[in-house]
């Protein structure tokens, strides 16, 4: 689907890189993400609807960042779906950080199914304004 914009909208499938095997047999897409860069932060805005804040995982191996968002699907006892027009399943999305980011100080928090990470400045990496003085 594509928006007045010309920009495409909707879940992207993530396709199972080739002789990998994923343990839980669900479909895996990537989240639409807004990042935000501030004076002294990064934030980016993950939109997972369906995730419990039980079950999400970010990770750092590297400079690699990654969240992962396990969606259990919710249907009510005894029923069957006849029709879905909305698809279920799991989110995965990975991100290169560069030196720029405190990876000690990075925080994540899951409200209304938007994870939102705040990825603080390095104190090396903050612009600093150098001032002139007359000679």
């Amino acid at each position: 689907m594509v928006n007045a914009k010309g920009v495409e909208i909707g879940k992207k499938e993530l396709q199972t890189p080739e002789g990998v095997q994923r343990v839980r047999a669900a479909k895996v897409y990537a989240p639409g993400v807004d990042i935000i860069e501030k004076k002294d932060e990064i934030v980016l805005l993950a939109d997972m609807p369906g995730v419990q804040e039980t079950s999400v995982d970010v990770t750092i191996e590297k400079n690699v960042l990654t969240i992962y968002g396990k969606v259990e699907p919710q249907a009510p006892e005894g029923y069957c779906p006849v029709s879905c027009e909305y698809e279920t399943g799991d989110y995965e999305r990975s991100f290169t950080l560069t030196g720029e980011i405190d990876r000690e100080r990075i925080e994540a928090a899951l409200k209304d199914g938007v994870l939102r990470l705040v990825l603080p400045k390095a104190e090396t990496w903050k612009a600093k304004k150098i001032e002139v003085k007359a000679a």
